[in-house]
């Protein structure tokens, strides 16, 4: 915390405490209270990383203003801090909260693009995400969200030759897997960690990984990652709301595995990571 404060104050906030946040897993992120009694929410990396911080205010002002999403006011973006309006912890976990996020998520996703992709290249955690455009949603996938993460030195451990041949041909089966889909605007990381409450009490959304992307791969990372039994309101309400082509529980695996390479790649529970991906590729050994 005191480097943090350290650079609100650099930064021309008049910080003098702060608490740690809990949650995040990049960056070192805290509830500052500020000389006037007011309070901001900031975070911080040790050594920074290019443009991520720059990038996530864009996202989160992307959210807002194409998308109509809440999102927390951005106060303050450079290479080595990020000061956002505080919001509180998501709190109403009931099937009303759910029911208003489902539509929320179904309004983002009427916003379409005629290609996949964004202007410029995002992050995913501390890593790059590719974001070149691309008019083939199969290629786009397959290219910028699974085999991006091939490279990577921890994925590259993780598997064997056989199994990153699964993979590829996993990839190439895309189009009999998934159906065409336009390009939407999508949060990118839309797990319980990154759905708040909103000041009026509704929900808000934070760390996206913004890009013109499928609908569905948004919604994988709901469907598959933990979550409360209310949630599941949410998939009825955006089904109405937004339509879900027939069979869209059985894709969600398919569309996760962008998340455990990611999750691999930056050595988060890695061994579950990849045992769920060995059973997704299967098929394809």
């Amino acid at each position: 915390m005191d480097l943090l404060l350290e650079r609100l104050r650099e930064a021309g906030f008049d910080a003098v405490s702060a608490e740690t946040a809990s949650g995040g897993v990049v960056a070192l992120a805290g509830l500052a209270t500020l000389r006037d009694g007011s309070r901001v929410f900031a975070k911080t990396l040790r050594t920074p990383v290019q443009d991520l911080f720059e990038v996530e205010a864009e996202g989160l002002r992307a959210l807002r203003e194409l998308g109509g999403v809440t999102t927390p006011e951005v106060l303050a973006a450079t290479a080595d801090l990020l000061v956002l309006e505080p919001l509180p912890p998501r709190r109403g976990d009931d099937e009303r909260f759910w029911d208003a996020l489902a539509r929320a998520v179904a309004t983002l996703h009427t916003n379409k693009a005629d290609r996949f992709g964004w202007h410029r290249d995002g992050w995913l955690g501390r890593l790059r995400q590719d974001n070149a455009w691309d008019a083939d949603g199969h290629a786009f996938f397959a290219q910028r969200r699974i085999l991006r993460w091939l490279p990577e030195p921890l994925v590259e451990a993780a598997f064997d030759r056989e199994e990153r041949r699964a993979l590829e041909r996993l990839c190439a089966a895309l189009p009999e897997l998934l159906p065409p889909q336009p390009p939407v605007l999508t949060h990118g990381d839309l797990w319980c960690g990154n759905i708040l409450s909103g000041l009026a009490g509704g929900p808000a959304l934070v760390d996206p990984a913004v890009s013109y992307s499928w609908a569905e791969a948004d919604l994988s990372m709901l469907w598959c990652s933990p979550r409360p039994p209310a949630s599941d309101r949410f998939f009825e309400v955006y089904a109405d709301a937004a339509g879900l082509a027939d069979g869209w529980r059985d894709r969600m695996p398919v569309f996760h595995l962008r998340e455990l390479l990611s999750s691999i790649a930056h050595d988060d529970y890695a061994p579950e990571c990849a045992a769920e991906v060995r059973g997704i590729i299967r098929p394809f050994a």
